[in-house]
């Protein structure tokens, strides 16, 4: 099942897959996940050769202390098939399609995938960055429910959904806000990740703590990052404090007792807790390293 454990992902770095150096310096850095990005970042006569920098990188030099996943180009694009072929053949965690406008833009990637043999355990991301993507979320994220169509995750691509919809991008990001909250309540209902978007904006350390703040608040995963300089106060804000990573732990010991097992309802500290609760609970303790 491509998605049957969930993973840490506070903090999920973009690098541009034709940058060397950029990739190399990833073996060094504390982010949960790294996304080599063959798609925005790698300009159109560069695209061959970032495909060979990736192959390269990958099979001499793979990190091994982050999640790997590659964006592609969209399967439509004259890059796309080539794209989706060397990031099989690269064995990365996950791969990510961009400008996911709804359930068949997953579906035709997991069929490209099964005829090419691609491993059960390869998963897909989604990127949510279109006016389209928006109005089949449902039924998109819904696709995370079945193992077979190797959804794991959906990731908010905040600057082209500002390009595409003519939205105001305002510092509180408040009329990007709904959209956000939609997402991550496609993903919980899905089972799946929520990955939040990028701030452009790397120098500015106190807004990004502020944004990341709130992704945290909204329910988001974790933070997609353009720059290093984001990974510690992503890792830092997207981490469960002590009081909930306790509040976790009880709960999962509740369930544990073999008094308790097979009931659907359980008393803890004084409040009666769900199995709903109980896999809210582990999945907090993964996102807390234990």
């Amino acid at each position: 099942m491509a998605h049957s454990a969930h993973k840490r992902r506070r903090s999920v770095l973009y690098v541009p897959a034709d940058k060397e150096r950029a990739l190399e310096k990833v073996a060094t850095l504390d982010c949960d996940a790294v996304i080599i990005d063959l798609e925005d970042a790698v300009a159109p006569e560069a695209k061959e050769a970032g495909r060979e920098t990736m192959r390269r990188f990958l099979s001499e030099k793979r990190p091994k202390n982050c999640e790997i996943i590659i964006r592609i180009n969209a399967l439509a694009s004259e890059w796309g098939t080539e794209d989706l072929l060397a990031a099989r053949g690269a064995r990365p965690d996950a791969i990510l399609l961009p400008k996911v406008d709804g359930p068949r833009d997953v579906l035709e990637a997991d069929a490209a995938l099964d005829e090419m043999d691609a491993p059960a355990g390869l998963a897909l991301w989604a990127m949510i960055e279109t006016p389209k993507a928006l109005f089949n979320l449902g039924a998109t994220a819904e696709l995370g429910r079945d193992p077979a169509a190797r959804l794991a995750c959906l990731v908010a691509g905040t600057n082209d959904l500002i390009k595409e919809t003519g939205v105001l991008a305002t510092p509180d990001r408040r009329y990007l806000v709904p959209w956000l909250l939609q997402m991550v309540a496609a993903a919980r209902a899905a089972g799946i990740d929520a990955l939040d978007g990028v701030m452009n904006d790397f120098r500015n350390a106190d807004a990004f703590e502020s944004e990341c703040v709130e992704g945290r608040n909204m329910g988001f995963d974790g933070k997609t990052l353009i720059h290093p300089t984001q990974i510690e106060a992503a890792n830092r804000i997207f981490m469960p404090s002590a009081s909930e990573i306790a509040a976790a732990e009880e709960v999962v010991a509740a369930f544990a007792r073999s008094e308790n097992a097979g009931k659907g309802v359980v008393a803890v500290g004084g409040r009666m807790v769900e199995r709903l609760h109980l896999a809210q609970a582990e999945r907090l303790l993964v996102k807390a390293g234990r």
